[in-house]
């Protein structure tokens, strides 16, 4: 199932089942998701590009280092097959390894965009200049990085990248509770059982450690170094 990487999140959506209609709702904030990529030729400015990222508001959310195969930059960017510039395109793209950043924030998509600037490097430096392919492009193709054009792109682009990541709305009302009492509830429940019984000199510490080994929904984690699969 398709589900919209947009989405409201408020707690008006759960104090609707109770509020009168004439009170004011609670203020509401809009997150969006997309996927951001260092490309090979601004590897080794990447540190410098992440603190870029982080101090422009975002969040990331996930993060994986790894290198394409032709076949797979072919899929990847399926929507640019035909033209003239798609074989040189998948051959540098597969040339030497990559950092894809799945990040979050209030118009994400449109923000990184702006951030990025325009695809011709020199067109950047001209008109955009502090923008991140006018400091790292060197050409149309080597424009250091990516972003997700849009919403559908953004979150086609993620799950390539993150097979395993989930992107859903947050459940509210019935839905949440559902959630809690066959997800949440359960785990937490035997998490205090074994609590009792271990009595350690830092319950809350060891709950919370408990919790993150023995979730069954628990998201995968890549290693930022290496690609893998963390453990």
């Amino acid at each position: 199932m398709n589900l919209p990487l947009k989405r409201l999140f408020t707690s008006a959506d759960v104090m609707d089942y109770e509020t009168p209609k004439n009170q004011m709702p609670s203020p509401r904030i809009y997150v969006e998701r997309t996927l951001a990529l260092i490309k090979p030729d601004a590897i080794h400015q990447a540190e410098e590009i992440e603190d870029i990222i982080l101090r422009s508001g975002f969040t990331i959310l996930q993060k994986r280092k790894l290198q394409l195969s032709p076949e797979q930059c072919s899929d990847f960017y399926a929507e640019q097959y035909g033209k003239l510039f798609f074989p040189s395109l998948t051959a540098f793209m597969s040339s030497g390894p990559i950092i894809a950043l799945a990040l979050a924030r209030d118009q994400a998509i449109a923000h990184w965009k702006t951030i990025i600037g325009p695809v011709n490097c020199t067109k950047a430096r001209e008109t955009h200049p502090e923008c991140l392919r006018a400091k790292y492009g060197t050409s149309d193709l080597r424009n250091a990085v990516h972003g997700s054009d849009s919403f559908s792109s953004a979150e086609r682009e993620i799950k390539f990248m993150f097979p395993n990541s989930v992107i859903e709305p947050i459940p509210m009302g019935e839905a949440a509770k559902d959630y809690l009492g066959r997800f949440v509830s359960p785990t937490l429940l035997s998490g205090l059982t074994e609590l009792c019984k271990q009595k350690p000199v830092d319950p809350f510490t060891w709950l919370a450690d408990w919790l993150v080994r023995n979730n069954p929904n628990k998201p995968q984690i890549f290693d930022g170094a290496t690609g893998e699969e963390a453990a």
